[in-house]
């Protein structure tokens, strides 16, 4: 017996949506106006029919080459190399960036005087499922950007400043998670996604079209 539809997680649906929605624009069988138009209803509805209505006329259903691909598109990186368990990084008078590719030590020392820096985790390679950032800012400004498929936990003190986090945790427990602790003084922490759910879906899309594109017609 089949489960009700509305009995499913909620984000099982809205994924299985997605991929069908790639499948079908990748393949040229929706525009790319279409496309967007029901990514954006999907990511903005709470209704398993709802998401489930934007692909009623679509039959295509996904192949193995796309969720191959999705897979290694939106899984964590996680570095098999040595690294080091620690790294402190400086910022008086002056600003620090990790961006990039880079690996991800387990812990970070991050102290900022009058400076600045940026730390972002986009296409970080991960060691382990814990990393925890260790913030001591005066009259600084810290950035720290994380993908989607990551935890965030945000616990700095501040005195007369501020940590935003708009990064909220609702990645898989498996996810790494990534922890703000320290003192922000007369500074601001901001915690954000650099890019949004809807941006990572489309640029993939657009790779998977490309692809499709190239390969000789039958």
């Amino acid at each position: 017996m089949s489960v009700k539809l509305e009995d499913r997680p909620i984000e099982q649906v809205k994924e299985e949506v997605v991929d069908v929605l790639i499948h079908n624009y990748s393949h040229g069988i929706i525009s790319n106006e279409a496309f967007e138009r029901r990514l954006d209803a999907v990511i903005a509805s709470s209704s398993h029919q709802e998401m489930m209505d934007q692909i009623a006329d679509l039959s295509a259903a996904p192949d193995e080459t796309l969720k191959q691909h999705k897979e290694q598109q939106f899984s964590v990186n996680y570095s098999q190399g040595p690294t080091e368990e620690k790294e402190t990084l400086v910022n008086i008078l002056g600003e620090t960036d990790r961006s990039g590719v880079w690996t991800v030590p387990k812990e970070i020392k991050l102290f900022t005087l009058l400076g600045g820096s940026t730390l972002d985790f986009t296409n970080a390679r991960f060691t382990g499922p814990n990393v925890t950032v260790k913030v001591i800012s005066i009259l600084g400004s810290d950035k720290i950007y994380v993908p989607e498929n990551v935890n965030v936990l945000s616990r700095a003190f501040c005195i007369l400043g501020s940590a935003t986090n708009k990064a909220p945790s609702v990645a898989s427990i498996h996810a790494p998670t990534i922890t703000i602790e320290g003192v922000v003084l007369l500074s601001e922490i901001s915690i954000k996604i650099r890019t949004t759910m809807k941006e990572n879906f489309v640029a993939f899309a657009n790779q998977m079209k490309a692809m499709f594109d190239s390969k000789p017609k039958s």
